[in-house]
């Protein structure tokens, strides 16, 4: 490539999806939860049914945070009594974000890096003059154009190396708690010191999305929900990479298995984590540096 930054200049919707699956305010949470597992998105954005303009989003974050992490989970414990279905049938504004950071439809690519890298923002909504949504940019579109360049980094030189990691049997509320705590999107599952897989904060949108904890339901209490061990969430193959690949290697995979992070196994052992967002900061730093 004879210039690595080309593409700082293209405009976000050059790379962003445009054709957006959205949902009305009035939409029930459980309605925004389905609509999420059916598309296998981490985000929705709300908007007005009639105007189309953006009036809030939700993501996997919230719906965790809602299921017994943080401070939206008023709305089952408090104003429901801890009653389950009651409290996902409440409408989605009850606890979609309404403060959400936007682009315009004539942004840069670099504009959206800038968002990306300092809000560790996962997806963008794109709006134009009136507010109305025309697409959506996440990291894994900026990553997508940022990997054509070849970054030799090693991943141990940009892996998270101090993981909180769980036990199988630790159950859901557990699991929910330490994600809305620490920010977390996924936490590595080890047993014996062997990784027996990852919890995402997809995994457990799923859980619900799919109707599977209906299974678990008695009463329709939110404790039932959420005993339920982690080892029954974790969804499918395990991939992973090594600390000597390169960020290059790391993002193909990561592209190529449509997966946000891969843990880092040296001898089988567990010994960090990258993520898409670990990887986009690499990147821009590799093409800053080229300048």
């Amino acid at each position: 490539m004879n210039s690595h930054h080309d593409h700082d200049n293209r405009t976000v919707l050059s790379i962003a999806t445009s054709k957006v699956i959205s949902a009305p305010p009035t939409m029930r949470i459980y309605g925004a939860i389905e609509t999420l597992t059916q598309w296998g998105f981490r985000r929705l954005p709300i908007v007005d049914p009639g105007t189309h303009r953006l009036k809030g989003i939700i993501t996997a974050r919230d719906i965790i945070d809602f299921l017994g992490g943080g401070e939206r989970f008023n709305l089952i414990n408090v104003k429901h009594n801890g009653n389950f279905l009651a409290a996902i049938n409440e409408s989605v504004n009850k606890i979609m974000k309404t403060d959400v950071r936007t682009l315009h439809t004539d942004a840069t690519l670099a504009e959206a890096l800038e968002i990306i890298l300092h809000d560790r923002i996962g997806g963008i909504p794109i709006v134009d003059d009136d507010g109305v949504l025309c697409g959506i940019v996440t990291e894994r579109d900026v990553l997508k154009i940022l990997c054509r360049s070849h970054a030799a980094i090693p991943v141990e030189d940009i892996m998270v190396r101090s993981l909180l990691v769980q036990q199988p049997d630790c159950p859901l509320a557990m699991v929910t708690r330490v994600m809305t705590e620490h920010q977390f999107r996924r936490l590595p599952i080890v047993k014996n010191d062997v990784l027996f897989g990852i919890i995402t904060a997809t995994d457990i949108v799923r859980y619900i999305g799919t109707g599977r904890v209906f299974e678990k339901l008695v009463t329709g209490n939110v404790t039932e929900v959420m005993n339920i061990p982690v080892r029954d969430l974790i969804s499918g193959n395990l991939f992973t990479t090594g600390p000597d690949a390169t960020v290059t290697d790391a993002a193909r995979e990561m592209m190529a298995k449509k997966v946000g992070a891969l843990p880092v196994i040296e001898q089988s052992r567990l010994v960090g984590l990258v993520t898409e967002f670990d990887l986009v900061k690499a990147f821009a730093l590799a093409n800053n540096g080229r300048r």
